[in-house]
């Protein structure tokens, strides 16, 4: 009988599915701006922060260090692949490694860009504060009013009234100008946004087919259940 060695601690594994779960609940209401894909996309940044602070104080095969190379090693790593002759790990491997480091900068990316855009949007989540235009707003509010209070008195001459209406339709027409601009600046930062989004999850999407891939090659050339290794843990020695 083959001896199994405990390698994916709990915490990886759990990891490791609920974060698969979650970025196809994420991926598939995208285009629906559903409720399930602002949650999921905050599941799926928790995970990420969880992750990386279990990549430091975790179990051996789940530390950085325990995996993560330097792009010489990964190199090396990739070429032993294509000439059939790679070395086993028990945890992850170089290429394995550096895939992990890409796919959790790019759910960074594609979470925190999120989050981006769903502040400009809806003006809601962690990037939310007070519009420039709702400030713009409140200002303008706040002037007419201070504006009538002060500009009709009984006591003011015609000329008086008449140069007050001419500041503050000056005063408006600004504001209304000012508006105008930060709208279009809005208009461009969000275009920014989404474009970054997008190409994250692209990104994310290719990544995602060559972490498969690469599985079922390491499984092949090793011998190893992968897969299974990620339910129950084990691992052959």
């Amino acid at each position: 009988m083959e001896k199994q060695v405990y390698v994916w601690d709990k915490f990886v594994r759990l990891f490791h599915w609920l974060l698969l779960i979650l970025f196809c609940i994420s991926y598939l209401t995208g285009e629906q701006e559903h409720w399930l894909h602002t949650y999921s996309g905050y599941g799926i940044f928790t995970l990420v922060c969880l992750r990386i602070i279990w990549g430091v104080v975790g179990s051996q095969y789940a530390r950085f260090g325990n995996f993560v190379r330097s792009p010489k090693a990964v190199t090396t790593y990739l070429k032993s692949i294509f000439s059939g002759t790679p070395k086993r790990y028990l945890g992850h491997n170089p290429a394995g490694g550096a895939m992990i480091i890409m796919l959790l900068f790019c759910l960074l990316l594609t979470t925190l860009s999120g989050m981006k855009l769903y502040a400009i949007e809806e003006g809601k989540g962690p990037f939310a504060f007070a519009s420039q235009s709702a400030v713009a707003a409140e200002i303008h509010s706040g002037s007419d009013d201070d504006d009538f209070a002060s500009g009709y008195d009984e006591m003011k001459e015609y000329d008086e009234i008449r140069e007050h209406d001419e500041i503050r339709e000056h005063d408006e027409i600004r504001e209304h100008d000012e508006i105008r601009e930060h709208d279009e600046e809005e208009s461009e930062e969000e275009e920014f946004w989404e474009e970054v989004h997008e190409t994250a999850v692209n990104l994310m999407l290719l990544l995602i087919v060559l972490h498969v891939l690469g599985v079922l090659i390491a499984s092949r050339q090793h011998r190893d259940k992968l897969i299974k290794a990620m339910f129950t843990g084990y691992k052959k020695g």
